[in-house]
C-alpha cells in the first residue's frame, strides 16, 4: 500500500527508513498513462518508487492556468496503489514557507530561448522546485518524459552543472490512439479541438519521414507553419541543436530536436522527437 505524506519531515523520515536504491517520479498530479510510463520505468530501475504530487507556483506566469489546473490527488494516489512507495503530496506553503522564495535557482541561459522565451521564469520555477525535491528525496534515479526537451535538458544540465548526485532517465513519449501526445491539459480539449491537435504529432511523423535530410525536416516544419488548420496558433515549431538550443541550418549533421508548441481551443500542447540529419 503507498504512503501519501504531506510534509518535508514525514518524507524525509520515510526516506531514511528506505534501503538500497531509490527512484523519484516528479509531476503536478492530474496523472495518466504518460506518468504510469515514467512510475513503471521507476519500478524496474530501483527497489523503492517516490512520486511527488505537487502544482508549483513557481513555473506558472501571471496569466497561466495555476488556479485552473487539474488536481485530484484521491485520483492520483488510487493509480499508482501498488506502483509507488511513497506519494510526497505537499501544500504550497509547506514547499514555500516564505513566498516568493528569498533564494531560487536559475535555469541558466537554456531557460531562456524557446519555452523559456515565451513564458519568461518558467524554467526558474521548474529548476527550483526539481532541485528542492531532489534534495528531499535523495534519489538514486530521477524519471522524467522526453515530452517537454527543453525542460529535460535543462533538468540534466542542473544536476551536472551543480553535482547533484542523481541519474536522470528519460522516458519515450507516451501517446493516446490517435497519436496525440499524453498531456494532463488534454482533458481541456473537445473531440474537435483533440482532432485539430493533431498537427502536432502529423509534424512529428513528417519530420521522421524527411530524416535523415536536414533540409527535408526543416521543409516538413515550414510545410507544418503554413498549414495550421483553423483553431491552431502555433507558438513555434523548430529543429534545433540539441547541445545548444540554436536552429539548425540545412548544413546541420548529427542528432536534431524536433520541438513543437501550439495552442488549441487556448490549451498550450508540447510535441518533441529525435532526428538524425546526415545528409543535406
Amino acid at each position: 500500500m503507498s504512503t501519501v505524506v504531506t510534509t518535508r519531515t514525514a518524507l524525509l523520515r520515510a526516506r531514511a527508513a528506505m534501503d538500497g536504491t531509490v527512484a523519484v517520479v516528479m509531476t503536478m498530479g492530474a496523472l495518466h498513462e504518460g506518468h504510469l510510463s515514467l512510475v513503471h520505468r521507476a519500478r524496474e530501475l530501483a527497489d523503492h518508487v517516490i512520486l511527488t504530487d505537487f502544482v508549483n507556483p513557481l513555473q506558472f506566469g501571471p496569466n497561466e492556468d495555476f488556479d485552473a489546473y487539474p488536481r485530484d490527488l484521491a485520483s492520483d494516489v488510487a493509480q499508482v496503489e501498488g506502483l509507488v512507495d511513497l506519494v510526497f503530496a505537499p501544500s504550497v506553503e509547506e514547499m514555500y514557507p516564505l513566498m516568493p522564495p528569498p533564494v531560487t535557482v536559475s535555469a541558466g541561459r537554456l531557460g531562456t530561448v524557446l519555452e523559456g522565451a515565451r513564458r519568461p521564469g518558467h524554467y526558474d520555477g521548474v529548476v527550483t522546485v526539481v532541485t528542492k525535491l531532489l534534495q528531499l528525496t535523495r534519489p538514486h534515479f530521477a524519471v522524467f518524459g522526453q515530452k517537454d526537451a527543453q525542460q529535460l535538458a535543462i533538468i540534466r544540465a542542473l544536476v551536472f552543472s551543480l553535482d547533484i548526485p542523481a541519474s536522470i532517465e528519460a522516458v519515450p513519449i507516451a501517446r493516446e490512439d490517435s497519436g496525440l501526445a499524453r498531456s494532463s491539459r488534454n482533458v481541456y480539449l473537445s473531440d474537435e479541438g483533440r482532432e485539430r491537435a493533431l498537427l502536432l504529432s502529423r509534424t512529428i511523423a513528417a519530420v521522421s519521414a524527411a530524416a535523415p535530410s536536414a533540409s527535408g525536416i526543416l521543409s516538413a516544419l515550414e510545410t507544418a507553419r503554413r498549414s495550421a488548420p483553423e483553431g491552431v496558433e502555433w507558438d513555434y515549431a523548430f529543429a534545433v541543436d540539441p547541445g545548444t538550443f540554436e536552429e539548425i541550418t540545412p548544413e546541420h549533421r548529427g542528432e536534431v530536436l524536433v520541438v513543437l508548441a501550439a495552442r488549441v481551443e487556448g490549451v498550450r500542447l508540447l510535441d518533441a522527437a529525435v532526428a538524425v540529419a546526415t545528409e543535406r
